[in-house]
């Protein structure tokens, strides 16, 4: 275990250390925490985020699965984190995406109000998307274990319904169009375009679902799948950063090396068949990701403090994997590795 260990997280421990040293050199005391703060609120938000891709990652090939490192984090950290929410921005309001980002460059503040006026449609975006995933896991008809056992066993049930989570997913985004705070065409576009989009990702994906000696064909689908994951995990976080600093360098490289940790928890629960394990975890992480969704919601109404959003997806983490645990030692299986 330790060598595996060492193999995953050596290298982004390096990466760490010397990103938070050069922005404290060049930057001031200030950004430094600033910087390390904003990793960690990355990790402790995305933490539910990895469970769910390693379950996804483990469908892959070694060699995509050393893209989804690789490639898959300059996606993250310039696509996600700084790209994305230029379009963004670009498209809602109408402008060009060469004036936003020379906005972002040379005038953050300007720029982070203008983001804070497409919130809406950014969080509804998120919010649709992410509650498609869990819906999506929780009405599968083929799914047998349950944690939270009283609910799941009748969501399954409900799971016989066709397309049960896109009439779900469509009353609660009307519902709060009527009742948002933000433009309500947008909120409503953004969040069509979330159901739209994950209904095209899981139709490709399942298409490509054949195996191979228990790997998936298709490996640049489910990239895909993960990074658009990783993005709509991810946005609400950006447009929070705003919320403690407006120097774009340090949000980058703050949530940049967040993610980067994330991405190598997901390969470390892979190596370690973590999933298959704790057999709890995943519908923890699932339930993370339904209490994300709900939270990216209420935000349409009331603000909600993102500590308050984090807390609820490590809860529902942290509670899931006390269960694998008591589950593993009442079945007697060794659990010293995983403690």
């Amino acid at each position: 275990m330790q060598n595996t260990f060492k193999k995953i997280f050596l290298f982004p421990i390096l990466v760490s250390i010397v990103a938070f040293a050069l922005i404290g050199y060049y930057a001031g005391v200030t950004a430094f925490f600033l910087v390390v703060m904003l990793s960690i609120l990355e990790v402790t938000l995305s933490f539910d985020n990895a469970v769910v891709n390693a379950k996804v990652l483990a469908r892959m090939s070694p060699l995509w699965q050393r893209r989804f490192l690789t490639w898959g984090i300059a996606l993250a950290v310039f696509g996600t984190r700084f790209v994305l929410p230029i379009l963004i921005v670009s498209t809602a309001l109408w402008m060009s995406p060469v004036f936003i980002t020379k906005l972002a460059v040379t005038d953050p503040e300007a720029y982070g109000e203008l983001l804070a006026q497409v919130h809406g449609s950014i969080t509804a975006f998120g919010g649709t998307f992410l509650l498609m995933v869990s819906l999506k896991y929780f009405f599968n008809k083929l799914k047998e274990v349950h944690w939270i056992h009283f609910i799941e066993v009748h969501l399954v049930k409900w799971g016989r319904i066709e397309a049960i989570e896109i009439a779900l997913a469509l009353m609660v985004l009307t519902t709060l169009s009527f009742m948002t705070q933000f433009d309500a065409a947008s909120v409503l576009i953004a969040g069509i375009v979330g159901i739209l989009l994950f209904i095209v990702m899981e139709g490709v994906a399942g298409s490509l679902s054949l195996e191979t000696d228990g790997v998936a064909v298709g490996g640049m689908t489910l990239f895909m799948y993960l990074n658009i994951l990783d993005s709509a995990f991810s946005l609400d976080g950006v447009v929070g950063a705003f919320a403690l600093t407006n120097n774009l360098l340090v949000i980058v490289v703050g949530l940049g090396v967040g993610a980067y940790f994330v991405r190598s928890l997901t390969l470390y629960f892979v190596a370690q068949k973590t999933l298959s394990q704790l057999i709890y975890l995943e519908h923890g992480a699932h339930w993370a990701i339904l209490g994300l969704a709900m939270a990216m919601f209420a935000n349409l109404v009331v603000h909600v403090p993102e500590v308050v959003t984090g807390l609820i997806g490590l809860c529902f983490v942290t509670l899931a994997y006390r269960s694998s645990i008591k589950e593993m030692r009442n079945n007697n299986t060794d659990v010293y590795h995983l403690v």
